[in-house]
C-alpha cells in the first residue's frame, strides 16, 4: 500500500502523523526527557484539580451526539438531577456530545461542572457549560485524572474512546487497583445489552476469560431514579 493510499484509509489522522523520520540517540533522549517532564506536570495539575472538588461523578460518552439526540437529552437530565438532588460535581472530558450534555445538566442546576479536555486534531472543543476545566495532551494522564476519586462512573453510548475508558475502569476495579469498587452505570440498554451478552457468551462461557462475578462490576439501566439511588449509596472515597 502506498503512503498516499494509507493516508486516505485512516480517518482524521494528519498526513504528517503517518510518516516519520527516525530519531538519533541524542534526539530520542531529549524527547524522552521532555515527555517525562510534561507527563509529570499533567499528573500533578490533574490531581490537584480533581482533589479540589470532592464528591464527584464522572460521565463518559460519544462526542458526536447533537442536542436533539435521545442520549444527549438523557445525559443532560441525569447529570442535572445528580447535581441538584445529590450535590455532586459532574466531571467529563469537557467536549461536545454526551460530555456537553452532562456538563449542561449540572450547569443549568447551578452545580459544579468540570471538564478535563484533550488536544485532538478534530471533534474536541471545550463546551460552554463548564465552570472550570483543565487541558491535557496525553490521553492516559487524562484518563487517570477522570478516574481519580470519583464516587461513580456513568457511561452513555460512545465509540472507541468510550469503550476504552469503560474497560480500563472495569479492569482497575476487577484487579483492586481502585479502592472501594465504585459503581459503574451503563445507560442505554439498546447499546449496552448486546455488549453484555457478548461478554457472557464469549468471555465467560465460551472462553472462560472472566469470572461470573466480574459481570457484577457494572449495572445496565435507563431508570433515572435507580441511577440516583446507586450514586447516593456509593461511599465517598476520599
Amino acid at each position: 500500500m502506498t503512503q498516499e493510499k494509507n493516508s486516505k484509509a485512516i480517518c482524521n489522522v494528519p498526513a504528517h502523523k503517518l510518516s516519520f523520520k527516525p530519531l538519533s540517540k541524542e534526539e530520542m533522549q531529549k524527547e524522552l526527557n521532555d515527555r517525562m517532564d510534561n507527563i509529570n506536570t499533567e499528573f500533578r495539575k490533574g490531581f490537584e484539580f480533581i482533589q479540589s472538588h470532592p464528591k464527584s461523578v464522572t460521565v463518559f460518552g460519544s462526542a458526536r451526539f447533537p442536542e436533539d439526540h435521545h442520549d444527549y437529552k438523557k445525559a443532560r437530565s441525569v447529570a442535572g438531577r445528580i447535581s441538584k438532588e445529590l450535590g455532586y460535581a459532574i466531571i467529563t472530558g469537557g467536549g461536545p456530545g454526551i460530555m456537553e450534555a452532562a456538563n449542561r445538566g449540572a450547569f443549568e442546576n447551578d452545580g459544579i461542572s468540570l471538564g478535563l479536555t484533550i488536544e485532538l486534531p478534530s471533534e474536541q472543543r471545550v463546551n460552554p457549560y463548564i465552570t472550570d476545566h483543565i487541558g491535557f495532551h496525553y490521553f492516559f494522564s487524562r484518563k487517570v485524572a477522570l478516574s481519580f476519586s470519583a464516587e461513580a462512573y456513568i457511561y452513555f453510548p460512545g465509540g472507541f474512546g468510550t469503550l476504552d475508558e469503560l474497560f480500563e475502569i472495569l479492569t482497575l476495579i476487577q484487579t483492586g487497583k481502585i479502592d472501594g469498587a465504585p459503581p459503574v452505570i451503563l445507560v442505554g440498554k439498546d447499546y449496552w445489552e448486546p455488549l453484555d451478552s457478548y461478554m457472557k457468551d464469549m468471555l465467560l462461557e465460551k472462553h472462560e476469560a472472566i469470572d461470573e462475578c466480574d459481570l457484577n462490576l457494572y449495572t445496565i439501566t435507563d431508570d433515572e431514579d435507580e441511577i440516583l439511588e446507586i450514586v447516593k449509596n456509593a461511599p465517598v472515597r476520599y
